[in-house]
């Protein structure tokens, strides 16, 4: 599928959804199956399943994919974000926490059966745009808003730390393995990376003013993200300015996101236009990107915990782009 000159590509796989599709997820942790967790959201509700590929399982073709559970949610979800306790084999478990416009995150925990909570957590006094839970245990949930704020909370809603910000809150990623640092990425163009035990800035990052930016988990000197209709590469290494600059969308740029089975290869997506939205999947080795695709009214961006695979939410669809690396 990858070649020299980036070629207008269909989705490898689509799914369809009985709804307008507003996020879409995939876990990052494993779910303790060959399945990998999925969570997708729109008008007052989200949608828990699993995924599994056929290049996961010869048995499977294309994609198969099973809804777990159907979750009434009270406004439109706006972000999302998987726990790591989240798992299906022994006691199955979900557990996600939810941002909307009543600038409230609500932590879900359900065991698929009877058992279903809901617990709000109040705080922010704007939009709530982006937010992570800690990676190793899942007990802390980081969360960035126009409100100049990133908060940390506990599973009780309980803030156990704030950050003031200059601007807005874009993004926020956590260390995968050192998970006292937090990135904190701001609209203005600033990048910080804060050390949760002393809850200060260790190192900051600088640029044109941001929509959204991502941290390399799987080779953490490297920082990506998009301003105007560019995208941006650090190498926090080397320099607090971006090490490579390149256009990428006609109009603005909206998301950035870094795939987690290889650190080469990445995705952006434009600003949701009037019918279509452009997804662009870049390899850092290759000029030209990989892949371009278009999804009507599309909207958020993830990618596979181990296949070079991502999704982006469509109307009444996902659609999957497998990149051949």
């Amino acid at each position: 599928m990858a070649s020299v000159a980036a070629d207008f590509h269909s989705p490898s796989y689509t799914v369809p959804c009985d709804d307008y599709v507003h996020v879409v997820e995939f876990s990052p942790f494993s779910s303790g199956t060959p399945a990998s967790l999925l969570a997708y959201g729109g008008n007052q509700y989200l949608v828990v399943g699993t995924c599994l590929f056929q290049e996961e399982d010869v048995e499977v073709e294309g994609v198969e994919f099973n809804v777990l559970r159907a979750f009434h949610h009270e406004l439109r979800v706006d972000a999302l974000a998987w726990s790591p306790e989240s798992r299906l084999d022994r006691i199955p478990t979900i557990r996600l926490c939810t941002a909307a416009a009543d600038r409230k995150l609500r932590l879900l925990t359900s065991d698929l059966q009877d058992r279903h909570e809901v617990k709000v957590m109040e705080g922010h006094t704007s939009y709530i745009n982006h937010l992570v839970f800690e990676p190793m245990e899942g007990k802390q949930i980081a969360s960035v808003s126009d409100d100049h704020t990133c908060r940390v909370w506990d599973l009780d809603g309980n803030e156990s730390a704030t950050f003031r910000l200059q601007s807005p809150g874009i993004s926020v990623c956590w260390h995968p393995k050192e998970v006292f640092k937090l990135m904190v990425a701001e609209k203005k163009g600033t990048i910080r990376f804060y050390d949760m035990v002393t809850q200060q800035a260790i190192l900051s990052l600088e640029s044109e003013p941001l929509m959204s930016a991502d941290w390399c988990l799987t080779n953490t000197i490297k920082v990506g993200g998009v301003s105007g209709s560019d995208w941006l590469i650090w190498d926090i290494t080397r320099s607090s300015y971006p090490q490579e600059k390149r256009p990428a969308h006609i109009d603005k740029a909206r998301l950035f996101r870094w795939s987690r089975a290889n650190e080469n290869l990445f995705a952006t997506t434009g600003c949701p236009g009037k019918i279509n939205t452009q997804l662009i999947i870049h390899h850092l080795g290759h000029p030209q990107p990989v892949a371009i695709g278009s999804v009507t009214v599309g909207s958020g961006l993830s990618w596979h915990r181990t296949l070079p695979l991502c999704v982006v939410g469509g109307d009444r669809k996902l659609c999957f782009w497998m990149t051949e690396m």
